[in-house]
């Protein structure tokens, strides 16, 4: 199924349950762009996009300054608005904000569901085993959407989001480094481990480690 017919149909099952608001449209673009399937310096056109959600175009130009103020598209007189490309402030930005949700998030989750997190690592372990970037990258989100999922709180979860949504943009940049994403596969790994033993401290300081890591990889790549 194409990118629009899915877009599509999904605005069909929701166009009673929503006004189409700007702020929803929003949450739907975001969601694509955290998936994948919108990926940076992705043109998105305006009559495209109107159609297959059977909205206004003013609703979808709400959308993108919703967007855009999060830093995940990017207008451009005379071209229109892109899918962003995140900077090395913008990886900056990404991993502040990580630092200071995702331990806390692991620390003290009331809700942490530490079999879903091995169902997430598994699925990413076999993804490393076929060799798939693209999986083990999904797999990879998913995992840190589910340990703030932990909290509780739906705004962090809202705040989650998109920060992964740009955090799909970097992860693109790093598509033919595959070593890149193998690796944090075993340290998701090593994370589980030490939850399922219940050693929560140990686990929110190797996250904290392993974010800086991260970024430090992320921001070698990109400022090369």
């Amino acid at each position: 199924m194409s990118l629009n017919a899915s877009l599509a149909e999904e605005s069909a099952r929701d166009r009673a349950a929503h006004a189409h608001t700007g702020a929803w449209l929003a949450g739907l673009l975001r969601e694509r762009i955290a998936e994948g399937h919108l990926l940076p310096g992705s043109k998105l056109s305006e009559q495209a996009l109107a159609d297959a959600f059977g909205v206004s175009r003013n609703t979808l130009r709400e959308a993108f300054t919703v967007l855009a103020g999060e830093q995940v598209v990017t207008r451009i007189p005379n071209r229109g608005v892109l899918v962003a490309s995140p900077g090395p402030e913008g990886v900056r930005e990404i991993y502040r904000v990580r630092r200071m949700v995702e331990p806390a998030a692991v620390l003290w989750g009331p809700e942490l569901d530490v079999a879903a997190l091995k169902a997430i690592v598994a699925d990413a372990r076999a993804a490393l085993a076929r060799g798939s970037v693209p999986e083990m990258a999904d797999a990879n989100q998913r995992f840190h959407a589910e340990l703030v999922r932990g909290t509780g709180s739906t705004d962090l979860q809202e705040l989650m989001t998109r920060v992964l949504a740009r955090m799909r943009l970097v992860f693109h940049s790093m598509r033919h480094a595959p070593d890149f994403h193998s690796h944090y596969v075993e340290l998701n790994t090593g994370l589980v481990d030490l939850l399922a033993e219940g050693r929560r401290e140990e686990a929110a300081e190797a996250l904290r480690g392993y974010l800086d890591q991260a970024e430090a990889e992320l921001l070698e790549h990109l400022e090369a």
